[in-house]
């Protein structure tokens, strides 16, 4: 890969699937402990960071120290702020229905079940989504057009996705919408806020790591399989399917674009 240190790189990514893997089975004890696998969640945004911190460390003398700092920060930034959301989130609530569904299939042990069908596919995803944050920092190359574009791409995504769960969590704070469609702010414009922000956040990183053709064809799966995860896979399809029998989701489904934000559709005209 040209303008890299094969073996730098080599390590990078190494030691990148560890660290994935000892966060996701750290948490896969406290999940276990506990009952509740839901924890998982929490966990998916630690690993990135983690990460990012150890990639950071291990790419000191090869890559930009301007790039690589800049990366590191905007990954642990973004990791941490939804890590802590969705603990806080979680608290004192019990077990997440998907993952409860997931348990109920399992035949044997169900902790065993969890770890193979959560904590380690998540970590191998963590690690795979993250190849341009690994890759980037290893470029020594400065900040160019490219990842000037992607920071900005990422500040738009952590927006969104912050704004997007700080209106939903006042929204439910507030008695008199128990049991109502959240279908303002962002929310008028998209049913996914915080996965439309995940999304730009993912491209805008994968633009940093964009500083030779190389690198950019090589990482193009991360953002692409981030994509499909949010839009097709464990994000916006599993989530519309919970909420396809409460009152009132069909109306906000037929008015309110269902990833890319745009302005609602009147009521009555066709989708």
């Amino acid at each position: 890969m040209s303008a890299i240190d094969t073996g730098a790189l080599a390590t990078v990514l190494a030691a990148s699937a560890g660290t994935a893997l000892t966060v996701m089975l750290l948490t896969f004890a406290v999940g276990t402990v506990k009952g509740v696998h839901r924890v998982v969640d929490s966990a998916w945004g630690l690993a990135f960071a983690a990460v990012a911190v150890v990639a950071w460390f291990l790419s000191a003398g090869h890559g930009d120290p301007t790039r690589r700092a800049v990366v590191a920060v905007a990954t642990v930034v973004w990791g941490l702020r939804l890590a802590l959301h969705i603990a806080r989130r979680g608290r004192e609530q019990g077990e997440d229905p998907r993952y409860a569904r997931m348990l109920a299939r399992a035949r044997g042990s169900k902790a065993l079940y969890a770890l193979r069908t959560v904590y380690l596919l998540q970590g191998s995803l963590v690690w795979l989504v993250s190849l341009p944050v690994q890759v980037a920092m290893l470029l020594p190359q400065p900040l160019d057009a490219a990842a000037a574009l992607g920071l900005a791409l990422w500040a738009a995504g952590l927006f969104f996705e912050a704004l997007g769960d700080h209106q939903l969590v006042r929204f439910k704070a507030d008695p008199a919408n128990k049991g109502r469609i959240m279908d303002r702010g962002l929310w008028a414009w998209t049913r996914h806020p915080n996965y439309f922000g995940d999304f730009l956040v993912w491209w805008g990183l994968y633009l940093t790591a964009c500083g030779t053709w190389q690198t950019a064809a090589a990482t193009l799966v991360s953002p692409l399989l981030m994509s499909v995860l949010l839009i097709k896979g464990s994000g916006k399809r599993l989530l519309e399917a919970h909420m396809a029998d409460r009152p009132g989701y069909a109306d906000y489904q037929a008015r309110t674009s269902g990833f890319l934000p745009r302005p609602p559709r009147p009521v009555g005209r066709p989708r």
